[in-house]
């Protein structure tokens, strides 16, 4: 995989170089870069050979990020943003007493999937062109994931204040569907069809 080579390079060759991660598994999401073009997870990425076993990749740090060194980029932008939507359940009711938890259905626990497995790794952000042109103020397509994950859980009170609060040009409305998003999750998640979803709540 093209985190071996990159270990490669830094354990034989150049020991300054600089990447993130940390699993190794696609799980983490720490070792997103783009690769040969495509943003991807650098351990999930095979490295390309032609007919005689070599062959030039180009790698680089995400797209339209700033760059703190080699491969690292500034994610502050993005985590400031997944913080905005409050990506952590809250309700209006009390739990009774010996209530131990809020629960679920299967039902209403399938209704997430697609989502959960998000693993903010900004491959999808950093696709999208909208989030180029307006990084500080539009979430962009992973964030809006996450914020649909919130309002589709039925353990949630707040699913109205949460559509709503997504209302407006520099929110919602700056995603145009060109599903790059979609077309770049290193999981096959479809961002995309989630951001549709929360459209159709806003009418």
């Amino acid at each position: 995989m093209m985190l071996d080579v990159l270990f490669e390079i830094k354990n034989k060759h150049d020991s300054s170089i600089t990447f993130r991660r940390s699993c190794r598994e696609g799980v983490c999401g720490s070792c997103a870069m783009n690769i040969n073009g495509k943003n991807c997870l650098a351990c999930l990425t095979k490295v390309d050979r032609d007919e005689d076993g070599i062959a030039s990749t180009v790698v680089l740090p995400l797209p339209h990020m700033f760059v703190i060194k080699d491969l690292v980029v500034d994610m502050t932008y993005f985590y400031q943003q997944y913080k905005s939507i409050e990506p952590w359940l809250k309700t209006k009711k009390q739990k009774e007493d010996g209530q131990k938890e809020f629960l679920q259905t299967k039902e209403e626990r399938a209704k997430l999937d697609g989502m959960w497995e998000c693993i903010l790794c900004a491959c999808c952000n950093t696709s999208c062109p909208s989030y180029w042109w307006n990084t500080p103020t539009f979430p962009g397509p992973a964030i809006l994931l996450q914020a649909y994950k919130m309002i589709a859980d039925s353990r949630d009170d707040f699913t109205k204040e949460r559509v709503e609060a997504l209302r407006g040009e520099m929110k919602i409305g700056r995603c145009h569907t060109i599903r790059n998003c979609s077309n770049a999750c290193p999981k096959g998640l479809n961002p995309a069809e989630k951001i549709l979803q929360i459209k159709g709540m806003l009418g």
